[in-house]
């Protein structure tokens, strides 16, 4: 039964893994995120997809990532985290997160949000979303640059069309009005040979 349950929890999961990278595509573009080490080289972007490499030192590439290194033990907890838990002693009542008082259990929620962002703001992990906002940005400049080229392009070829059909029509006017002077040019086209 539990080898049951725990099948049905990975395929569970299996199916909402793709969740997110579906929610990272912006119009069609894909975005590839790598972690690469040392010297080595960075994909380059291709035409609908932003590749953005974050680079660490080559001595990380066999090592546990630095977020999961850390532990709990009370010999790493730094003595200002110490101190912080001392803080909550005696807290009890609404928003508190205790067991004791009415509304208490309301705080626990609070806590872990805040803990969340803290962890965010200090954390060293890589920041790929500005890595993938800075690609972005190289992107949408090149392709201003490229806009404008083939506009002046496009530009350029109307007047050459325009220039053509002026010369056209002058030509075409030049020749009627040279008929119009000489109608006995084109008399000779109107007779059948003569036998």
């Amino acid at each position: 039964m539990k080898a049951l349950t725990v099948l049905a929890a990975l395929a569970a999961a299996s199916a909402f893994a793709s969740v997110p990278a579906a929610a990272q595509d912006n119009d069609g573009e894909k975005i590839n995120q790598l972690i690469i080490y040392g010297d080595d080289e960075c994909p380059v972007s291709t035409g609908d997809e932003i590749t953005v490499c974050a680079r660490l030192d080559e001595s990380e590439r066999y090592r546990i990532p630095p977020d999961l290194r850390q532990s709990d033990s009370p010999e790493d907890v730094p003595w200002t985290n110490r101190v912080k838990s001392f803080e909550a002693v005696g807290d009890f009542g609404p928003l508190s997160c205790s067991t004791v008082g009415l509304g208490s259990e309301l705080g626990c929620t609070a806590k872990m949000i805040e803990a969340a962002y803290e962890e965010k703001k200090h954390g060293n992990s890589v920041k790929m979303a500005e890595l993938v906002a800075k690609a972005r940005e190289e992107r949408l400049s090149t392709i201003d640059e490229e806009a404008a080229a083939t506009q002046a392009r496009v530009e350029q070829i109307e007047k050459e069309y325009e220039a053509r059909l002026k010369r056209e029509d002058e030509a075409a006017a030049a020749a009627g009005a040279d008929n119009a002077v000489n109608p006995d040019n084109n008399a000779d086209l109107a007779k059948p040979p003569a036998e």
